[in-house]
């Protein structure tokens, strides 16, 4: 599992190269320790019903820091974006490390989701304009692997200060790493000047597209969640933001259903939204319903992050001579199949929490081998001249499904919990992240024949 050397000219970059995975370390580390600590939060500040809220108030605005972030970096550059991201990232660590109530915490993720979006959309840029395209696909080998390390130390390390301090102490932990990224990330592009390229401000009816997804997935969770009847033309509004918004945004020629593109992005959607439900409700499941203790919790998403890598690595080599369609398909099928194991273990009891760990670990498998093959289709399928729109749609569409996807858990989970019926509540919040899943298959299969280009005779 050891990558190709680095070309002379990236060893020549190794202060910008580290500063880069640092700042992808420092968003991952808080992103995935904070799934370890909310179980903490939750029982600290109450208010239970508002749980998915602290994950999807970190996605919702990435959707619109993603559609602007890609036009700021063509007009100004990345370097003054990259800036601004990591100024409000951490900004919303400290909101939420301060936060003494639900409502705070939850602002303070939203600032983090604002600021982090930014941030990452930011850093590709960086690494597309500062590399050559031999040195791209290293890189990017490279950042996988630093997104993954806070998997197999974060969880461990926030239950531990959790244990120690409090939860609070999970997201300052996040601020020394930041301020070593920039440490060594300033310097670096000191040197390297990333002009703008002189493009025309995003059109304002592109941004109001990413607003109003943004608004209508929050709205969607809003009003799943009223439990009234309130809720239904609330709900109407939220659905038609989406439905308006959504094509705009997407690449020349989508339709829904369709084939190739479009296919490639429903699949995301899907399995993306359907993985980040467990990664949300998998530790309170096992310290709530199980009885587990926190570290407990912590070690089924390090082990699930053990999969993803094994995953990622299969992906990648000579070989594997299916088809890159096929590698999604079947990536897709193990998240079905894993996340149908968590389902299993979430409405009965007698399933060991081995058992319900052994299901999270297949599932991150099959996420190592769809989410990088679904990229490389985005990447293959589109015109050089329109990559950058398409990526951003494809990122558009996790973002989405994200929010949407975990809201609806949450809007589930709330439902259930508020009855005290935890049972239902884990049970069915974890068989919709299974029908996600088993829905990326079907559209997977829509993605058409596309080569894979990492095989080898």
């Amino acid at each position: 599992m050891t990558s190709p050397a680095p070309t002379s000219a990236a060893l020549s970059q190794r202060p910008l190269i580290a500063g880069l995975l640092v700042l992808v370390t420092a968003v991952a580390f808080e992103a995935q320790s904070v799934s370890t600590a909310m179980p903490a939060a939750a029982a600290d500040l109450g208010q239970l019903d508002l749980y998915a809220w602290a994950f999807t108030a970190f996605a919702i605005p990435q959707i619109v820091a993603i559609v602007a972030g890609g036009r700021l970096c063509d007009r100004f550059g990345p370097v003054r974006p990259l800036q601004l991201g990591v100024l409000i990232f951490a900004a919303g660590v400290v909101l939420s490390a301060l936060a003494v109530s639900m409502p705070m915490l939850l602002a303070g993720r939203f600032v983090q989701g604002l600021g982090g979006g930014l941030t990452n959309l930011a850093l590709m840029v960086v690494v597309g304009r500062a590399f050559p395209p031999a040195d791209t696909s290293r890189l990017m080998t490279y950042f996988s692997f630093a997104w993954m390390l806070p998997s197999f130390v974060g969880p461990g390390v926030a239950a531990w200060l959790v244990h120690v301090w409090s939860w609070h102490a999970v997201f300052w932990a996040v601020l020394p790493v930041v301020g070593l990224g920039v440490a060594l990330l300033g310097p670096a592009l000191a040197h390297r000047p990333l002009p703008g390229l002189g493009a025309a401000p995003a059109g304002t009816r592109t941004l109001l597209a990413g607003l109003g997804l943004a608004v209508g997935a929050a709205v969607v969770q809003a009003a799943a969640q009223l439990g009234s009847l309130w809720g239904i033309p609330l709900g109407v509004a939220g659905a038609l933001l989406l439905v308006v918004g959504i094509p705009r945004l997407m690449p020349r020629g989508w339709r829904p259903g369709g084939v190739g593109l479009a296919g490639v992005i429903a699949s995301r959607f899907f399995f993306s939204g359907a993985f980040s439900i467990t990664f949300a409700f998998l530790p309170l499941m096992i310290v709530k319903l199980r009885g587990q203790e926190l570290f407990v919790g912590g070690i089924a998403l390090t082990v699930a992050s053990f999969g993803w890598t094994f995953g990622s690595w299969v992906q990648s080599q000579r070989w594997l001579h299916l088809s890159r369609d096929r590698i999604t398909t079947l990536g897709t099928a193990l998240v079905t199949v894993g996340l149908s194991i968590v389902a299993s273990g979430s409405f009965v009891l007698e399933v060991p929490v081995a058992v319900v760990i052994a299901g999270a670990t297949i599932a991150g498998a099959g996420m190592g081998l769809a989410m990088p093959s679904t990229s490389i289709l985005m990447i293959q399928l589109s015109p050089t001249d329109e990559l950058g729109h398409n990526t951003s749609a494809l990122q558009v569409a996790e973002a989405l499904g994200n929010a949407v996807i975990v809201g609806a858990a949450g809007a589930l989970f709330g439902a259930f919990s508020g009855a005290g019926d935890l049972r239902n509540a884990f049970g069915w919040a974890a068989a919709l992240a299974a029908a996600c899943a088993a829905a990326s298959v079907a559209f997977s299969r829509r993605c058409g024949h596309v080569e894979n280009l990492s095989a080898r005779p």
